[in-house]
């Protein structure tokens, strides 16, 4: 079919591919630019879109912040802004140190011979201007006395019942269920005998204060004399880890002040670190139980746990990742 074109036909076709070859490179390499040039513009728009996210911004904002509170948590001021403080450090009072306490290990309780002695040391001091209102005499059963020995404290106590047949109220002595008496018969004559101050109650003391009991007990060992340049009112004594630095309280801890029925030696910090056991204790009496049944909760679903996994492993392993291959039945007609 070629043989039968002139010959003029076929130069004037080849000069027409020679011209236009040169188009076609030019395009394509147009578009080969033009391709890189849009994915260059469609990367460098998502990145400004990405930048500009509220995602972004938040997130950039909270990671800032998170990083400043804890620099701030862990060395306590940013070093380009100077403290500002509405009161004086002082009004905080000393940080008490974290004193080793027997019963502070996972599987550690109370001291019970220290619980005992510090029951002593409340009743013969601190129960003169403090209560112990949520505690009962039948809570030291098991704990620090005997039921003989409590009930015996409780008859000591006088209380008020009735009304009787006559409808007149009566007095009687203390029985296991009544709670211990308070000093005071009602808060204004708690403050008339205190100088207008309140002695709080103690049955939360230790898990009302920053501190728990490590500030109590350096409350109750901390009484110094007010350093140069200090001044202290009248009526009340400097110990610096009370906030403020001053109390109504004075010390009423001494060497000797009471005589321990097992013979331990009742030096102050003795007497301190007693009184402070059996208040945790009373904040708390539930701490020995909640370890013991901890530890039977943590056991068992240990073993639950590994039985778990050994069932999932040797059991429903294999059952869930086997291969179900179905072979169709030969065809033995020839069709």
């Amino acid at each position: 079919m070629l043989s039968r074109l002139p010959s003029g036909a076929l130069k004037q076709a080849a000069s027409a591919t020679r011209l236009s070859s040169p188009s076609v490179v030019s395009s394509s390499r147009y578009a080969s630019v033009r391709f890189a040039s849009s994915r260059a513009s469609s990367s460098s728009n998502a990145f400004e879109s990405l930048m500009n996210s509220r995602l972004t911004l938040a997130s950039a904002t909270l990671f800032t912040a998170g990083t400043v509170a804890w620099y701030a948590h862990l060395y306590g001021t940013l070093p380009f802004i100077g403290e500002a403080h509405a009161s004086h450090l002082s009004d905080e009072g000393l940080h008490p140190v974290a004193y080793p306490w027997p019963h502070n290990g996972f599987f550690d309780s109370f001291d019970h011979a220290s619980i005992r002695r510090g029951y002593q040391v409340y009743r013969e001091v601190c129960a003169a201007c403090h209560s112990l209102d949520r505690i009962a005499w039948r809570n030291l059963v098991g704990v620090s006395h005997t039921a003989d020995e409590a009930r015996v404290m409780a008859e000591e106590v006088e209380y008020q019942d009735g009304p009787n047949d006559d409808g007149e109220m009566f007095q009687r002595p203390g029985k296991l269920a009544d709670y211990m008496p308070a000093p005071y018969p009602n808060e204004e004559a708690a403050r008339a005998g205190n100088a207008g101050a309140l002695p709080p109650d103690l049955s939360l003391i230790v898990k009302a204060r920053h501190g728990g009991a490590d500030y109590i007990f350096s409350l109750l060992t901390g009484y110094v004399d007010p350093p140069a340049g200090v001044e202290v009112r009248e009526g009340m004594n400097y110990n610096p880890y009370f906030p403020g630095g001053a109390l109504s309280m004075a010390r009423v801890l001494f060497d000797g002040l009471v005589e321990y029925d097992d013979g331990t030696p009742a030096t102050t910090s003795q007497m301190a670190k007693d009184v402070v056991t059996f208040l945790n204790w009373a904040a708390e009496p539930e701490h020995d139980e909640r370890k013991k049944t901890g530890i039977k909760a943590v056991i068992l679903f240990s073993t639950l746990f590994v039985l778990s996994v050994y069932t999932k492993r040797f059991k429903w392993g294999p059952i869930k990742n086997r291969k179900i291959q179905y072979n169709p039945p030969a065809d033995k007609t020839g069709h």
